[in-house]
């Protein structure tokens, strides 16, 4: 009464009595069809999409560089306005 259903069918399918060889490339095969099965869900973006897509990335990383390019300078100038030029 203690085990619950999920833990004898592990226990069961676990000791099958299936050779560990075949186990292991049952499971490969398994393994590789969920794959296949989940990149026929997979939706491709069209070639406008694309484009769209790579634009916004390319604006973003651009801005991105810039902000922290000038927090970088503010911060510099900032640290050489309290301890001095280097000298």
């Amino acid at each position: 009464m203690g085990e619950s259903r999920d833990s004898r069918s592990a226990s069961k399918s676990s000791g099958d009595g299936r050779n560990p060889v075949s186990r292991l490339f049952g499971s490969l095969g398994l393994f590789i069809s969920q794959i296949l099965d989940e990149l026929r869900k997979v939706v491709r973006p069209t070639r406008s999409e694309l484009w769209n897509y790579t634009l916004v990335v390319i604006v973003f990383v651009t801005v991105m560089m810039a902000l922290v390019a000038g927090m970088d300078y503010g911060f510099g100038k900032v640290v050489a306005f309290v301890f001095g030029n280097g000298g």
